[in-house]
Parts: structure tokens; C-alpha cells; sequence
């Protein structure tokens, strides 16, 4: 498939060109970039997709609110509403979109809204609900807000500086836009990851000398659960399982199965899937359902038989450096 995207790289010169220009103005000032005078944390990428943002956004909103009233804000992609939402008890999926109320539903405490314009949004939580501090999901590319400390995910076997811009590769910036970015996290990566491997990577993403540069992984529960039970993973293996994901790259999930010795057939649907009534009756029909947390929030309702394993950010080492440069971050702007 990227080969043969790869004959679209003349529509990506145009798509690079209109970027560099939009860049560009910015950078000069023409557009005007908004800062804030409290803390502003910015995860995003300059990939669409899969770089493991939520884990690491429920991580840091878990670091955070143990000391500081904290919100989460994100666009809310392919939500039915617009203009800021505030999650309450009675928010649904459809209206804030599936990571939103993943945050919500998960991160007890922790406020989270939604809203195209992160400007707006921003001016909104803060008059409604004075958090110290807020994270921005997925705004990295969003220039009209310029956050205080801004954290780059890139993916271990997929790293930006490898890739190509839309609609030839998956780049939605230009590479160098990296530039911006007080912090690059490799994500995704093997938990036995070797140093040697790591400086590679290191050198291949050419980190600049005032970035910071940490590696994580995936930590799978050895349990999955729906919203009356769990189960381990082990009891498993005698299941007649179907599993269903709508995300960006299901790969180390089903390797991650594959591995527990489970036998599974697979369904795979887009990122960020609205699944229809007949295949919800499809699924209905199959004895258990396994699926990942952010489609699992789209899915608890309209199935009995599905079940879901989470997934937290693992760090292969430097945590603790990472977690000090974080506070230290928010206690020195708050």
C-alpha cells in the first residue's frame, strides 16, 4: 500500500508547499500564535494516528492531578456536536467522541472537554473551572496556540523522519516542524529495547540540543474486562474469539495476543469507526468480542458479549526524569 502511495508525491510536494506557507507565517508572525501565562501542556504528533497519545495523556493527567487541579482538551474527532463541550455524568460518547469520554470515564477527577477551536476552548475551562493546568490531545499542528511545554510522539518503527507527507505517507507537518518540541517520546517500543537501539533512533530523529528525547512501551493487563466483569487473560485460550478494532495501528495489540497464545479472528475498521446497526448485529452474533478501550467506549452499549484490555504507558527508563521535568514545568508557570 505505501508503494503504491508513494505515486501521490506530487499532490504531497502541494500539500508541503501550502504547509511551509502556513508555517511560515507563523514563524514571522503574520498569523498570530496565542501564549498563555499558566501551564499549557501540548501532546500531539505530526503523523495522523497511532502514536499512542491517549496512554500517554492518561498518564501525564494521572501524574498531574495528584498536586494539580487538571483538565484535559481535545478537538473531539468525529463527534456529533460542536463548539465546547464539558463532560458531566450524563455526556455520551457520540458527543465528545471516543478518547474524550475514555478520559472521562477513566480519569476520575480530572476535567475534560472538547472544542474545534482550542483557543476558545481553553478561554472556556478556564472560566468555568480555573485548572491549574491543561493538556491539549492531538494539537501540535495547531499554531494558533503556542503551549509552554510541547511533548512530539513518534513511534518506534515509524518514526517521522522516515515518512512522508499526506497524501503520499502519513505526515500531516513537515518534518522539520519537530523542531518545536521541548520533548520527543518513542513510543511503542519493545520493552526489552536495547541502549544501542535507542541511540540509533536518537541519531536518525537529529534531536536538537535543547530536547529531550525518552522511550516507552505498552503495558498490557493480564485481565480484560466489560462493565460487569473481567476475566484473565489465560482463561481465554478455549474462547472462540473475535477481535474488533477501529484504530489507527492494531499491530502490536494483536502480536501482543498472539503471544498470550490466543486464537482470535480479526476484524479491522478505521480510526475512530461509527459502526453501523448491521455490524452491530454481526458482532451480536459471535460468542466473545475482544476490542481495545477507545473502541470499547463506542461498543459497551450496543453489545453484552464484549470485553476490552487496557493498556498503559510503560517508560524503558528515565521516568523519573521525565515526571520531574513535567512538574517542574507546571510548578514554575502555575
Amino acid at each position: 500500500m505505501r508503494r503504491w502511495r508513494k505515486l501521490l508525491l506530487p499532490v504531497s510536494w502541494i500539500y508541503g508547499a501550502i504547509i511551509f506557507l502556513r508555517n511560515y507565517l507563523f514563524d514571522i508572525q503574520f498569523f498570530k500564535s496565542v501564549s498563555y501565562d499558566f501551564p499549557v501542556i501540548c501532546i500531539g504528533n505530526v503523523s495522523v494516528g497511532g502514536t499512542g497519545k491517549t496512554p500517554m495523556t492518561e498518564y501525564i493527567a494521572t501524574l498531574l492531578h495528584k498536586k494539580y487541579k487538571t483538565a484535559i482538551l481535545s478537538r473531539g474527532y468525529k463527534r456529533a456536536s460542536k463548539g465546547f463541550v464539558l463532560a458531566n455524568e450524563n455526556i455520551s460518547v457520540e458527543k465528545i467522541g471516543d478518547e474524550p469520554f475514555q478520559y472521562f470515564k477513566k480519569l476520575k477527577g480530572v476535567a475534560v472537554a472538547v472544542d474545534e477551536d482550542r483557543r476558545h476552548g481553553i478561554s472556556e475551562l478556564k472560566e468555568v473551572l480555573h485548572p491549574d493546568v491543561i493538556l491539549l490531545d492531538d494539537a501540535f499542528q495547531h499554531r494558533k496556540v503556542k503551549a509552554g511545554l510541547n511533548i512530539l510522539l513518534t513511534m518506534h518503527n515509524d518514526l517521522y523522519t522516515n515518512d512522508f507527507l499526506l497524501p503520499a505517507g502519513n505526515l500531516r507537518d513537515l518534518k522539520s516542524q519537530a523542531k518545536r518540541a521541548d520533548v520527543i517520546i518513542v513510543t511503542k517500543c519493545p520493552l526489552d529495547f536495547s541502549s544501542e537501539n535507542q541511540q540509533q533512533i536518537i541519531q536518525q530523529l537529529k534531536v536538537q540540543p535543547n530536547q529531550k528525547v525518552f522511550f516507552t512501551g505498552i503495558n498490557y493487563k493480564n485481565e480484560v474486562f466489560s462493565n460487569t466483569s473481567s476475566l484473565l487473560v489465560d482463561t481465554l485460550k478455549e474462547k472462540e474469539i473475535t477481535v474488533v478494532t477501529g484504530i489507527a495501528h492494531p499491530e502490536p495489540f494483536l502480536k501482543h495476543l498472539s503471544e498470550k497464545g490466543l486464537s482470535f479472528k480479526h476484524y479491522k475498521y478505521p480510526d475512530h469507526h461509527n459502526f453501523s446497526a448491521s455490524e452491530i448485529e454481526g458482532l451480536k452474533e459471535k460468542d466473545f468480542v475482544l476490542t481495545t478501550e477507545k473502541d470499547f467506549v463506542r461498543l459497551e452499549k450496543q453489545l453484552d458479549n464484549v470485553y476490552y484490555m487496557p493498556i498503559e504507558t510503560t517508560f524503558l527508563n528515565n521516568q523519573e526524569i521525565f515526571d520531574t521535568l513535567v512538574l517542574d514545568f507546571v510548578a514554575t508557570n502555575s
